[in-house]
């Protein structure tokens, strides 16, 4: 079976195709400020996108043939978890969806090209709105904001999942806490096979991140929104994208700063390890979630490759349950591995309604 895989991100295009589980091309295209610039809205991207990964299959001379298309999963409706067919309801409400990321071209861009490859089944899996939360973790303190998940669902589920293989249990028997360090970081707590609990890691709520300002105190906020001193879309920036980190350092590459605090910079020692401490903060909040019956939390994301940060968390971390690092991501294989259950049979792919 020959599976295309695309995960869109905000400065990089992820391709890979799969033979079986076996990857036969992978491919991370980036994309500099100057080449987005030209588009005013995420959407505009999807033709040069598409055309990208078009050409990265030409030049691999892999032809436009395929079983199956699987892309990254966008901020359509929320949706439990699994894979899900793509079909024209799923692509209009990801164009008219609230939120905006460049996740929303996975699907869009899959579409586009199954057709091109004789109408192969196309999916998406564990998108980044599936929501399993439980009936407290939805309350907030206004009836007017309920808590909503927005997170790192399948690369969380893929550690889960690898994990549980790991130590030869079932992931659906195991409470586990799972914590994604990346631009954004979401931390969510699994209690049998199902994520009961999980911060919005895109638009405020949470620890500290790279490029996001997690939870700010609400009254504050609310008079700079009435300041006059910001447009709208300046303060969504403020809490999302040049937020966090970025905001007290002006970059959002974390080991640009772990050097910074290396030669002595005692500003960004402050910020670094205050992220590191709202994150430990984080989890141990999921341990009260999962009411202290813990096996293992489980670190992963781009940031869990730093012995920097990883040494810190386990200082404040390390009593709840035993911690194991993923680092880095795996959703690429997690996408093709969804893809090929859907194919042997092994699942079915659920219909987007």
């Amino acid at each position: 079976m020959l599976i295309l895989v695309i995960n869109p991100g905000s400065t990089s295009t992820k391709i890979a195709v799969f033979e079986d589980d076996k990857p036969c091309l992978s491919r991370s295209i980036p994309h500099s400020p100057e080449d987005l610039a030209p588009f005013n809205v995420i959407t505009d991207q999807i033709d040069f996108r598409k055309q990208l990964v078009i050409d990265a299959l030409k030049e691999a001379n892999i032809p436009m043939r395929f079983d199956a298309i699987i892309g990254r999963g966008g901020l359509a409706k929320p949706l439990t978890g699994g894979v899900y067919a793509i079909n024209q309801r799923m692509i209009d409400d990801v164009l008219k969806a609230l939120h905006k990321h460049a996740c929303d071209l996975g699907c869009i861009i899959a579409r586009d090209l199954a057709h091109e490859s004789g109408d192969c089944p196309c999916f998406i899996a564990d998108p980044v709105v599936v929501d399993e939360l439980n009936d407290y973790a939805r309350i907030s303190g206004s009836p007017l904001l309920p808590r909503v998940s927005i997170w790192h669902a399948l690369n969380q589920r893929a550690i889960a999942r690898r994990y549980a293989h790991d130590v030869g249990k079932r992931y659906e028997d195991l409470n586990l806490i799972v914590c994604h360090l990346g631009g954004g970081i979401s931390v969510a707590a699994h209690d049998h096979g199902r994520a009961v609990d999980v911060n919005n890691a895109l638009d405020g709520e949470g620890p500290i991140a790279p490029e996001r300002a997690g939870t700010l105190p609400a009254a504050d906020l609310i008079r700079l929104c009435f300041s006059g001193k910001f447009t709208e879309q300046q303060l969504l920036k403020r809490i999302s994208g040049e937020a966090g980190v970025t905001a007290h350092l002006g970059t959002n590459n974390m080991l640009e700063v772990e050097h910074r605090v290396e030669a002595g910079d005692k500003q960004a020692e402050l910020i670094f390890n205050a992220m590191i401490y709202h994150v430990a903060k984080s989890i141990a909040a999921q341990g009260a979630v999962l009411c202290g019956k813990v096996d293992a939390i489980l670190i992963t994301g781009g940031m869990a490759r730093s012995e920097y940060i990883m040494s810190r968390l386990h200082q404040r971390i390390d009593f709840l349950a035993p911690v194991h690092c993923y680092p880095g991501e795996y959703e690429m294989e997690a996408l093709a591995s969804n893809a090929l259950a859907v194919l042997l049979g092994q699942t079915v792919a659920k219909e987007y309604v």
